[in-house]
């Protein structure tokens, strides 16, 4: 299958001159909206020039802007590389049984892949995201850039195949159990580092302030660490599980934030907080990790700056334990507990100096739980917001996981993402210092 060439101009680039010229029927599944002709425009024209847009969004009643919204931070551009799909979703009753016949309660078709829901995330809040990632010219990879740049994200930077098929995803989210079920088909061909040029990479990354990847694409993406690490520019991983090229990447990186499974399978650590000591003792370059547990919250273990000669060593999984009675058990919205800066021991793998959190999720009743379908990308765009922003971790975790759980609220990964204005933000965005009860 051939690659459209990218074709450099003047101030930007274009992207894959002429590669939605070909349509078919399932295109219909596409609204039909100015900004989605003014795209197909602009895709037809060899040699265009990127420009910048004001994206206008309608928010719901409940999401009304706030009368006091926080400034931006003083360089909003945050690069992502990695996944984008489509998701096909399917609300059902209860998870079939096999060879089933059931009929869904109801559905919905949308943009989804991690790096995909991440940067739409990161821009709601108010940051201007860049996409590296591959799609194909048919009517599926039409819907992921129409969607992405209606969302203010630059999707400028994707490679457009000709031919092939761009990814896409089956999910099933079962609402008796609160859970869902991914089908995910690969976009095909893959990106590989030819895919671009060098001029495209230095555009791409240029005056970003973070870099952000979900560990898919694995070559393309150790190319563009490999130039933000030289131009010293933070970059951030998703370690969701074990990959190809994973290690690589964690090597240059400076945050890392990890599902509830990875450290313990990545260290082979008896524990998560004994693993989180082996990530930041394997890892000299990280600055955090954290680990997301889903409606447990996450744990935080931030590396010290200058170590605290004085402390004796503390048992990490002790003092997890210790963290943990300290949580406020009837209190529904997220808050975070922290250590001071301590010597954390791991019995058998080392000591580390560092600041140990422990942060809560929101209890959302039953009844508004809809859908946890791309919680962790929203997790992961509030924790760019809040990089960019320099909030404290006290500040940074209540706010990551207040994002997160406004998103279940709705069907699919990008539906209930809220935007900065949002007033079930406001209280997140003004940190108190007695909000962070510290041990």
């Amino acid at each position: 299958m051939a690659t459209t060439p990218l074709h450099s101009v003047g101030g930007g680039f274009s992207v894959a001159a002429n590669s939605f010229n070909n349509t078919n029927s399932s295109s219909s599944l596409l609204p039909t909206t100015p900004h989605y002709s003014s795209l197909l425009t602009r895709l037809r024209t060899r040699n265009f020039c990127v420009k910048k847009k004001t994206t206008t969004t309608t928010m719901s009643t409940s999401a009304q802007a706030s009368t006091s919204v926080p400034p931006l931070p003083e360089n909003p551009i945050v690069l992502g590389c990695g996944a984008v799909s489509v998701d096909f979703l399917a609300v059902v009753a209860s998870y079939p049984n096999p060879d089933d016949k059931i009929r869904s309660t109801s559905a919905k078709l949308q943009g989804g892949g991690n790096t995909g829901n991440a940067l739409t995330c990161a821009a709601r809040l108010g940051l201007k995201p860049r996409l590296i990632s591959k799609v194909a010219d048919d009517s599926q990879g039409k819907r992921i850039i129409e969607e992405l740049e209606a969302d203010g994200v630059d999707a400028s930077f994707l490679v457009v195949s000709k031919g092939g098929n761009s990814p896409f995803t089956y999910i099933i989210v079962d609402s008796q159990t609160k859970t869902r079920t991914c089908i995910h088909t690969p976009g095909y061909p893959p990106m590989i580092p030819d895919d671009f040029s060098n001029s495209y990479l230095l555009a791409a990354i240029n005056g970003a302030r973070l870099v952000y990847f979900d560990g898919r694409l694995h070559e393309t993406a150790l190319i563009v660490a490999q130039e933000a690490n030289c131009r010293g520019i933070p970059i951030l991983v998703d370690a969701e599980r074990k990959r190809e090229g994973l290690d690589d990447l964690l090597s240059l990186s400076s945050y890392v934030v990890c599902s509830a499974k990875f450290p313990q399978a990545w260290t082979e650590a008896p524990s998560v907080p004994s693993a989180l000591v082996s990530l930041l003792l394997r890892l000299p370059n990280v600055k955090f990790v954290i680990v997301t547990l889903g409606e447990e919250g996450c744990v935080m273990l931030e590396r010290a700056v200058t170590e605290n000669v004085q402390s004796e060593e503390t048992d990490v999984d002790d003092l997890i334990e210790i963290l943990k009675l300290k949580r406020e058990s009837n209190r529904n919205s997220p808050t975070c507990i922290s250590s001071g800066v301590v010597k954390l021991h791991a019995k058998g793998i080392g000591v580390v100096s560092g600041r140990l959190f422990v942060g809560t999720a929101e209890k959302i009743p039953p009844r508004e739980l809809i859908d946890t379908t791309g919680a962790g990308d929203a997790f992961i765009g509030a924790i760019l917001y809040a990089i960019c922003a320099n909030m404290p971790p006290e500040k940074m975790l209540p706010f990551a996981a207040q994002v997160a759980a406004i998103k279940c609220r709705a069907l699919g990964a990008r539906t209930g993402l809220p935007y900065l204005t949002d007033t079930r933000l406001e209280s997140f965005l003004t940190f108190r210092a007695q909000e962070a009860a510290i041990v």
